[in-house]
């Protein structure tokens, strides 16, 4: 049985508001702990009106609180705006709330606009430089304890310190990510729903580049998709022309809530419009249960996935729960 899990970045609809988003993701936690689905991530995305996702830990709580059996964690947390230890005692207090049911995945990038990210880093040092390998490593010396004695960190002790720090894990959309890693012994997860990148190259780039890390754990891939699932072809693509139109306001920098599909049937979409869309469409998975099946299959097996993780950005949330639904049961999730 190919496991499923889901990503959920809290998408606001155009009607809606930020905190029905929110709420609409502790509902669907709840649906996907029962359909049993293996994890629920929430992102982390910053000043996007399209995405009330802003702080993964909070949401992380409340889900983990709200269900009972399904992994809970971060899709990530973005670690270029964060400092180490705040990030470690945040997930460590997750862990001794709900152990053994508490994932760390951790991003390179900010999330957000180059202005955004310096508003958030500006009290922590502005660097031009990629600084997430540094960040990681500071993470590690303080969980395994291994500064060195005449070191400022050297009795630092994220808390509380008798609980582990959850499984670690980095999320990425480029070869790079890929073997950065490979190269920590980390799992892994590789962002198909926005990445321009291949996904066989970079996952098998990964599964040969990678060397076991502290905990001797072998390699873990996660394959992220973006799809719509209904119970036709033709309602699926109804529903999916929310993220046609979401991808052309995107390209224009026009960052708006999630669209109907009526907003998206009446738009003066250009020449130049209908190729982005049909670009993204290589991306996105759109059909019946059957119709979606056929096309994940192959990029599954190409990519040598050991999961997928699902995120469905449609205006209605009535809808998205349904395409859960049909996802689940074509692929036999044992309900829990």
């Amino acid at each position: 049985m190919l496991p499923l899990s889901v990503l959920d970045l809290s998408p606001v609809t155009s009607g809606s508001s930020g905190p029905a988003a929110l709420r609409n993701s502790i509902d669907l936690a709840r649906l996907a702990d029962a359909l049993g689905y293996r994890r629920y991530w929430v992102a982390e995305h910053h000043n996007l009106p399209s995405i009330a996702s802003s702080a993964p830990e909070i949401m992380i709580g409340q889900i983990a609180a709200a269900t009972s059996g399904i992994r809970v964690g971060s899709g990530g947390v973005m670690l270029p705006n964060h400092a180490p230890l705040q990030v470690m005692e945040r997930f460590k207090v997750l862990e001794a709330l709900f152990p053994d049911r508490i994932d760390l995945g951790l991003g390179r990038a900010p999330g957000t606009d180059q202005v955004t990210s310096m508003a958030l880093r500006r009290r922590q040092g502005i660097s031009e430089d990629d600084d997430f390998l540094d960040r990681f490593q500071e993470m590690m010396l303080f969980e395994q304890n291994e500064f060195p004695d005449n070191h400022p960190f050297s009795k630092v002790r994220a808390m509380p310190a008798d609980v582990k720090l959850p499984p670690v894990y980095l999320l990425g959309s480029s070869g790079y990510s890929a073997e950065l890693a490979a190269h920590i012994g980390a799992p892994f997860s590789f962002a198909h729903h926005f990445a321009s990148h291949d996904p066989v190259a970079a996952m098998m780039s990964y599964r040969s580049h990678f060397k076991p890390g502290p905990t001797g754990a072998p390699p873990l891939a996660i394959l992220a998709v973006a799809l719509v699932a209904a119970d036709t072809d033709a309602e699926a693509e109804r529903l999916a022309s929310s993220i046609d139109l979401n991808t052309i306001r995107r390209n224009k920098g026009e960052y708006l809530p999630i669209a109907s599909p009526e907003e998206a049937a009446a738009y003066p979409y250009t020449p130049i419009d209908r190729e982005r869309i049909a670009e993204n469409r290589r991306r996105l998975m759109v059909g019946s249960p059957a119709t979606i099946r056929a096309k994940l299959m192959p990029l599954v097996e190409a990519t040598n996935a050991d999961e997928v993780m699902v995120t469905t950005m449609v205006h209605d949330h009535a809808a998205r729960r349904h395409s859960y639904e049909l996802m689940a049961k074509e692929f036999d999730l044992s309900p829990r």
